[in-house]
């Protein structure tokens, strides 16, 4: 299909679901729209995480349950090597739990698999604006936060926490998790913020006291 000049660039879409039917399905359907061009159709996280800077998509349509790499462990992967990439969680599961763990971790919205297909186009228009959505079937009741009122940290950021409070440098987490040094410094940032701490010192202390360093070997 050739575009006028001053039409609009289509929004890529890349889907990700271990059901080929279910991504088959999807694809057909986002097709019918001029302004959408699906642009992969990936079967498992670690397809999508070696081949996301690839095919560079606006939107990822990415599902939780998935063999290889699950869909939060993709979710924080994908963002750190393209941070402006927008990802909307595609799930069977409706609880408070697996939505707000899918948002920490980065998604910009969550929709269940059984809406309306026009739902998908207002989700994917809808953060391509810069927005979160939810989906009218998805739970009202979030739980950001825990328990002490600390936003909870996601599996990766707990990972450069053991890291630097280990004592080793951004530089070094870099090179050990195989990061950018922005992206550990973004992390860094992040894990204050969510933790109220401001000082590494404060970082190392949070990880002796909630036990982060057992069984890993560091000797503080």
């Amino acid at each position: 299909m050739t575009l006028a000049p001053d039409t609009p660039p289509r929004t890529k879409v890349v889907i990700v679901d271990d059901h080929p039917m279910v991504a088959e399905g999807i694809e057909a359907i986002l097709e019918t729209y001029d302004d959408l061009q699906v642009i992969g159709r990936l079967c498992n996280g670690r397809e999508l995480v070696e081949q996301v800077e690839t095919l560079a998509p606006d939107v990822i349509l990415l599902d939780l349950n998935m063999p290889e790499i699950n869909g939060l462990s993709a979710t924080e992967m994908v963002l750190e090597k393209c941070p402006d990439t927008r990802i909307l969680i595609l799930s069977m599961h409706d609880s408070a739990e697996y939505i707000s763990t899918a948002m920490s971790h980065g998604a910009r919205g969550y929709i269940l698999k059984d809406v309306l297909t026009d739902e998908i186009r207002l989700a994917i228009e809808a953060v391509m604006r810069g927005e979160t959505y939810m989906c009218t079937g998805a739970s009202a009741s979030l739980e950001p936060n825990t328990a002490d009122g600390r936003e909870p940290l996601t599996s990766r950021e707990q990972t450069i926490l053991l890291q630097l409070a280990s004592g080793k440098s951004n530089k070094e987490v870099a090179a050990t998790l195989d990061i950018s040094v922005r992206t550990v410094e973004t992390h860094r940032k992040n894990i204050k913020r969510k933790l109220g701490i401001s000082s590494t010192a404060g970082l190392t202390r949070y990880a002796m006291e909630h036990g982060v360093l057992q069984g890993t070997g560091v000797d503080l």
